[in-house]
């Protein structure tokens, strides 16, 4: 029986490939055995994971793409045409996003935000849909957040508006879409340790205990965490899964803002 996970043969594109998420997505993938075309702003870190790539026997192409700019995104897609030939998998993690409150941020601030998070994924998502669609098959995921289904508070306003909409065009690309072979879903992270939040936590350590609070499984995720999620979705293992907007949060957003652990509350 063929291993319904393998994905040899078979190209992905995975946006903020240089660390992070966008890293781990990418080495889970080589090692699955996709050719992996690696897009970020950040050329040594994409080449680095190119590199890593190589070492596993697999073809990485590092390329230079701002995903707020869709020219950009446009000459990467007729890159992976000239490289490839095909598209199989995408998955579009990359995007930043400016903190402020509400009734501080300025309207050029909300806007940048949302061309780095929604409209440059749904750029991403046209282009390999027109390609996926010619062939009759492929998958995308776009990274989302617990912000796009809960509010967060301190500042997020932009953000969560931004990644409200990228659930919702995952669910429309979805339902547009699967009919002709091509799924489209999406993954909420809650709080992923990164070089940025480690800084928060070491400017203010109260900021971790705040946020393990609310997560039962008692531990901040990890990049790696999303490599069995996203090569599952990438593969023929997940062919009757669409339109899912998938938790990665240790089980926070099962909790009620006013549930706590078991040991809180017996003394474990």
């Amino acid at each position: 029986m063929a291993n319904p996970f393998d994905l040899s043969g078979r190209v992905a594109l995975v946006s903020g490939a240089a660390s992070g998420m966008g890293k781990a997505a990418s080495i889970a993938l080589a090692e699955a055995g996709a050719d992996v075309v690696l897009a970020d702003i950040d050329d040594a870190g994409a080449q680095a994971t190119a590199d890593e790539i190589a070492s596993l026997g697999r073809k990485g192409v590092a390329v230079h793409c701002d995903i707020s700019q869709p020219e950009e995104i446009r000459a990467m897609f007729a890159r992976v045409d000239e490289d490839f030939g095909r598209i199989d998998f995408v998955a579009n993690i990359a995007g930043e996003a400016i903190r402020k409150k509400p009734e501080d941020i300025a309207l050029d601030e909300v806007e940048w935000t949302w061309r780095n998070l929604v409209f440059g994924r749904f750029c991403c998502c046209q282009e390999a849909g027109r390609r996926m669609l010619s062939a009759g098959k492929g998958s995308i995921v776009n990274l989302g957040s617990l912000a796009s289904m809960t509010a967060l508070g301190r500042g997020h306003i932009a953000y969560s508006m931004a990644m409200g909409a990228v659930v919702q065009m995952t669910r429309e690309l979805s339902t547009e879409w699967s009919g002709r072979g091509v799924r489209v879903n999406s993954i909420l992270p809650a709080q992923v340790l990164n070089p940025g939040l480690q800084e928060r936590i070491d400017a203010d350590p109260r900021i971790q205990e705040r946020f393990l609070g609310g997560i039962p499984a008692g531990r901040f995720g990890h990049p790696n965490d999303i490599k069995g999620l996203i090569v599952l979705l990438a593969s023929d293992a997940s062919s009757w899964i669409t339109g899912a907007i998938i938790p990665m949060d240790g089980g926070n957003m099962a909790m009620n803002a006013g549930g706590s652990v078991g040991s809180e509350v017996f003394g474990e």
